[in-house]
């Protein structure tokens, strides 16, 4: 989303539901987990990267987007933050970024957007520790059209068109939990799991070996 309406749009709606969802399940996931650095690969606006900080106040949270339209947003919020001190983003692609290594990555909406989701496995492969935390939520694509449309009604009806036709694209580019299973084998990333979550959502956690 590097068009500034786009990047305004997305961070003006409201996803405190499915971001409040990948925390909860993060902490169903790995109950008692004490994460010290944590990635947010495609981090948007940075409200998972602040709720993260909240969430585990002795980590650093750092959050890598392409869109520097959309990390203006994301700057804004952090400066609003209590947590602020401890996050931080970084305009990069994920297939260039490079940092030291993570014991937790999560990654919320970003898996469909790529044109090559082999992408995103290398990118946790390469950025995080042995025995590091992952989970990543993405849009679950319907099996057809007509529930596209009912999703994007249920979900976005009253948001603006240009976000309900992001929306709209989106839900029809994205992967089935199959298909999602089929990268990770791909990606020796097997003992990652995926499951569904909700109407619109798949989830991809585990720890990596």
């Amino acid at each position: 989303m590097d068009a500034v309406d786009q990047a305004r749009a997305y961070a003006k709606a409201d996803f405190s539901a499915s971001n409040s969802l990948l925390i909860q399940l993060f902490q169903q996931h790995f109950p008692g987990l004490t994460p010290h650095r944590i990635l947010d690969l495609g981090c948007g606006p940075a409200d998972i990267c602040i709720r993260l900080a909240n969430t585990f106040a002795d980590a650093e949270v750092t959050g890598v987007d392409g869109a520097d339209a959309m990390l203006e947003f994301a700057r804004e919020a952090i400066g609003r933050s209590p947590a602020r001190t401890r996050i931080h983003v970084v305009c990069d692609r994920i297939q260039r970024f490079n940092d030291s290594q993570y014991d937790v990555v999560v990654s919320n909406s970003l898996l469909h957007h790529l044109a090559d989701p082999d992408d995103l496995w290398h990118a946790i492969r390469r950025l995080t520790l042995p025995g590091a935390a992952i989970m990543v939520m993405d849009l679950m694509r319907p099996p057809t059209r007509t529930m596209v449309d009912s999703i994007v009604d249920t979900y976005a009806g009253n948001e603006p068109e240009i976000l309900r036709q992001d929306f709209r694209n989106s839900l029809c580019a994205a992967f089935t939990p199959d298909e999602v299973s089929e990268q990770l084998r791909a990606n020796d990333l097997a003992q990652l799991s995926v499951e569904v979550v909700s109407d619109r959502h798949l989830l991809v956690s585990g720890r990596l070996e």
